[in-house]
């Protein structure tokens, strides 16, 4: 299983250059897992940089892995790895999902840096 986090996505979209890093992860999406917190960080980014409709887009095409919602147990999961690694909100829900479904993190933002269970790949 796989969880691209919301860097790894608009890379992606935005053909950037790690972009083809996360093309492995992308094109399997029957082992892709989608934090609903990831559509609100990509739909937010995409709508304020471009217009509604490709954001609209960018959720349709995310929506083609298995979307999770957040849950109380879920949250209570996040709140302690956001202590136990300095995580900000929205990457320790990825990371709590990660986990939940056994799932490896791919992404480009450097609060994953040093965290077991993650493919990092700094930003070019």
């Amino acid at each position: 299983m796989n969880i691209v986090d919301s860097s790894g996505w608009l890379a992606y979209f935005a053909d950037e250059p790690n972009a083809k890093r996360f093309l492995i992860p992308l094109n399997d999406t029957a082992s892709l897992v989608v934090p609903t917190v990831t559509i609100y960080e990509v739909f937010k980014v995409v709508l304020r940089e471009s217009r509604e409709n490709e954001a609209l887009q960018a959720v349709v095409a995310m929506q083609k892995g298995a979307v999770v919602d957040l849950t109380a147990p879920l949250a209570i999961a996040a709140s302690k790895l956001s202590l136990e690694h300095n995580l900000p909100m929205a990457d320790s829900i990825i990371l709590a999902t990660a986990r939940k479904f056994n799932a490896t993190v791919w992404t480009q933002d450097s609060d994953f840096k040093n965290v077991g269970g993650v493919k990092y790949f700094p930003k070019k």
